[in-house]
């Protein structure tokens, strides 16, 4: 990559840009609905998370082109002695990009934006069926200490 790469919060002229690396993939193709103009709904969601201190939508940028994507969500527990985490999800980089490291440099800025933010633990989910965010996150050095579970309602 002969350009740095930047992280910046997201900004709502991000969203458009954002839903369609989420919806390029098998899972978010049956998921998301990227059309122009996106459905309302993806705007209320932005500006929610924009207004919550304790959410923050990260792009990763090549220029002024956004490349990547996270959301970090920090939370506070009684557990671990009271202790603050934080857990990243939504976790994509364009398809014009991957294999080139941006995932990597995108999941590393968010940890340390974790240790700013005073968390102990920094956790993630992948849907199971991703074996190569599973391998990914793993060389990152994630570990699968739990068994997550979801109920759609």
């Amino acid at each position: 990559m002969d350009r740095p790469i930047h992280f910046r919060t997201a900004t709502m002229d991000d969203v458009s840009q954002i839903v369609k690396m989420l919806a390029n993939d098998p899972l978010g193709s049956q998921r998301e609905h990227y059309a122009d103009p996106l459905p309302p709904s993806y705007d209320e969601a932005f500006q929610a998370i924009d207004s919550d201190p304790n959410n923050e939508l990260i792009v990763g940028c090549l220029g002024q082109e956004v490349i990547g994507v996270a959301q970090i969500t920090f939370t506070p527990y009684l557990t671990h002695q009271g202790s603050w985490r934080a857990t990243i999800e939504g976790v994509r980089t364009s398809s014009d990009h991957r294999g080139n490291g941006i995932g990597s440099l995108l999941i590393k800025w968010a940890i340390e934006r974790a240790k700013e933010r005073k968390c102990q633990i920094v956790q993630l989910t992948t849907d199971k069926t991703r074996e190569d965010a599973l391998r990914f996150y793993t060389r990152l050095g994630f570990q699968p200490t739990h068994e997550g579970l979801k109920l759609n309602i």
